[in-house]
């Protein structure tokens, strides 16, 4: 069975820390186990919430298939260590779908359990200087980066703070990267880069890698954007301060490098033997674009990348010259831009 899209509706809303997943079954009242280990396992994953034993879920599988309508809402905090599940009649599982999709600000179809269709996808992100062209967000291009990879059709809409859809504003805060799909709408880079790897893998796979090897990788590239973010901002440059910044970004770089260098891998990607792209590969290379920028029009190359960390470089490359990344980069003078405004 297909994955559907009422397993994946979730109000992401960071600042209250709260998460809160409406799963419906499908029109035959069967809802399929995938996603219920989907959710528990990205949740947990996001730190959204802990993880579910064995037991309960066992028990929710169980209840999945039960031929019923069911609704089961998983209300957490960063104080909640359990989750409870109720059950609902029809009546009110379309209830409460409908109001979920009307808070998500998008309209809703009689049956919203159906599994996403390709097309008709329109990104939402930070314009450049000009107000008309694709503006300096690594975190858009990630986006951007799986969109490629997994070879979907897109539309991109570059948007000044005056040019945001209202519906954008009042609904999502007027947060890009905003990615509209037919009735859906998700903003947060990583969150969107989950629904379209959870709804789009039968061609391309973005995470085929075991978790361990996830893990490795993920630690490997830990604080590496903050280190980078610190650093490029800090005005003035060469002072005290400055120096201690890119110590920081320079143990980041370290780490990095020897992941990179380690004698069993025969691809050069970042996670497992590095044969296959993923989405941390997606993720990362735009902020080290970000760097090999920044450090070039800010630092004067005070960090020599391809003589201190060659591993680094070689990936760099790598990303750089990969078409995905040539048919989504925006110039170095839209990087340049972006940081001149948020060094001033």
């Amino acid at each position: 069975m297909k994955p559907n899209l009422a397993t994946f509706l979730s109000a992401h809303t960071t600042r209250t820390r709260i998460r809160t997943l409406y799963i419906t079954s499908t029109r035959q009242h069967h809802a399929t186990t995938d996603n219920l280990r989907f959710l528990a396992e990205y949740e947990y994953e996001t730190k959204s919430i802990p993880a579910l034993s064995t037991t309960a879920l066992s028990f929710s599988i169980f209840i999945l298939n039960m031929r019923h309508w069911l609704i089961h809402t998983f209300a957490l905090a960063s104080t909640l260590h359990s989750t409870c599940a109720f059950l609902c009649n029809g009546s009110r599982i379309n209830a409460s779908t409908k109001l979920f999709a009307n808070l998500r600000g998008m309209e809703t179809s009689k049956d919203s359990s159906i599994t996403p269709l390709e097309g008709n996808m329109i990104l939402y992100v930070k314009a450049a200087e000009d107000g008309t062209s694709v503006g300096d967000c690594p975190f858009a291009q990630y986006v951007r980066l799986v969109l490629e990879e997994k070879g979907l059709e897109y539309d991109v809409r570059p948007c000044t703070p005056e040019m945001k859809p209202q519906w954008l504003i009042d609904l999502f805060e007027g947060k890009m990267p905003a990615l509209r799909h037919r009735k859906e709408c998700y903003t947060e880079s990583e969150v969107i880069a989950q629904y379209l790897e959870f709804f789009f893998s039968n061609s391309i796979s973005l995470s085929k890698p075991s978790k361990n090897e996830m893990k490795s990788a993920e630690d490997a590239i830990d604080g590496i954007f903050p280190s980078i973010a610190k650093y490029l901002k800090h005005t003035p440059d060469g002072d005290e301060t400055d120096n201690e910044l890119r110590e920081g970004l320079v143990e980041s770089l370290k780490r990095l490098d020897a992941h990179l260098s380690t004698g069993d891998r025969s691809g050069p990607f970042l996670v497992g033997s590095g044969k296959e792209i993923t989405l941390l590969d997606c993720g990362l290379a735009p902020k080290l674009y970000h760097m090999s920028v920044g450090l070039k029009e800010f630092k004067s190359n005070v960090i020599d990348i391809a003589t201190s960390f060659p591993a680094v470089e070689k990936y760099m490359q790598t990303m750089f010259n990969r078409e995905s990344f040539v048919n989504t980069m925006y110039s170095s003078e839209t990087v340049v831009w972006g940081w001149s405004n948020a060094r001033s």
